[in-house]
């Protein structure tokens, strides 16, 4: 296990953990927001990824350096991204940042390196960088790197909710003429659904984005709720998409994006199906996704409602299993 990491190199197995066989890709998962709770949905999503799908996960977090503890408020540190240096696939859910060059400078060398990343909700707002003049570009609102990372790198930075947040949830329908991309592989119309709003977006996205999924406005909180009226589906906006990004390097790296991916989002089976199937597209191991493939959550998985100041305090990474 790496030192700050969690689920690095583990298979959980009946008789508790062992170690990964060698040479499985390495999927390197980046937490720390404060209102989506990506401190307790990506170790799921890390534990599905190695369990059911023999990956090897590592995890990070941001920390209180006080006492250890997970801390998703706190801006300024996320330890052990050193782990990235060695990593096949970073996973990101990270909302404005403000990490110092010691650690920026992994995560930039990664996004150089032409390695794939998937970005999960507010990546799009990642980082916020006030105390790093070295990688500022890397802003949300940057305006000497038009939008910053998530922009530049993922498609689009942070815009606005569109549609009422926390009173209007999210039903995925998949973009006509994308159906058989190997993302979508066993996914329908209205297999997505999550209780997190719809992000607005610029139209077109730039560069080579290619939408996947588009993301109906449902007028209530629940999967079967009907679709809320007027302008706010006319036209409906992207929540899904692919990309390329040229780093430094001159490598062209896969790119997923989803505007979805709140902890209470994996709850539902079509939008984990999607984010693994989007790890296997990444990875260039789209011949290996199965339309039936187990994206079956691991353990007990009761994910604490997304909103600011309501994460469990005082856990550490280790407790998080």
């Amino acid at each position: 296990m790496t030192r700050r990491g969690l689920l690095a190199s583990l298979l959980l197995t009946p008789r508790g953990l062992k170690p990964v066989p060698p040479n499985r890709k390495r999927i390197v998962l980046v937490s720390g927001d404060e209102e989506y709770r990506s401190e307790e949905g990506l170790p799921q999503l890390a534990k599905i990824l190695s369990v059911r799908h023999a990956f090897d996960c590592t995890v990070l977090y941001a920390i209180d350096p006080a006492d250890g503890t997970i801390k998703p408020d706190l801006q300024t540190n996320i330890p052990g991204l050193e782990a990235l240096d060695s990593a096949d696939l970073m996973v990101m859910l990270l909302r404005f940042r403000d990490l110092p060059d010691r650690q920026m400078r992994h995560i930039v060398d990664y996004v150089d390196s032409g390695r794939p990343i998937i970005g999960m909700r507010t990546a799009t707002h990642a980082f916020d960088l006030k105390s790093s003049p070295a990688y500022a570009r890397y802003s949300w609102n940057s305006k000497v790197w038009d939008g910053g990372f998530g922009r530049q790198v993922l498609g689009e930075t942070w815009i606005d909710h569109h549609g009422k947040h926390g009173k209007q949830s999210t039903r995925g329908l998949l973009v006509t003429g994308a159906e058989d991309h190997p993302i979508l592989r066993g996914i329908r119309d209205g297999d997505i659904w999550g209780p997190t709003d719809v992000y607005e977006v610029r139209l077109p996205l730039p560069g080579d984005s290619r939408p996947l999924v588009l993301g109906q406005v449902v007028e209530g909180m629940h999967p079967d709720d009907p679709a809320a009226p007027g302008k706010l589906n006319d036209p409906m906006l992207p929540i899904a998409w692919v990309k390329t990004y040229t780093g430094a390097q001159g490598k062209a790296a896969r790119v997923f994006a989803t505007t979805m991916g709140a902890s209470q989002d994996l709850l539902n089976q079509g939008l984990r199906r999607m984010i693994v199937n989007a790890c296997y597209w990444a990875l260039g191991m789209e011949t290996r996704i199965q339309a039936q493939a187990n994206v079956d959550l691991v353990g007990d998985y009761h994910p604490s409602p997304f909103g600011f100041g309501g994460y469990r305090k005082g856990v550490k990474p280790a407790d998080a299993l």
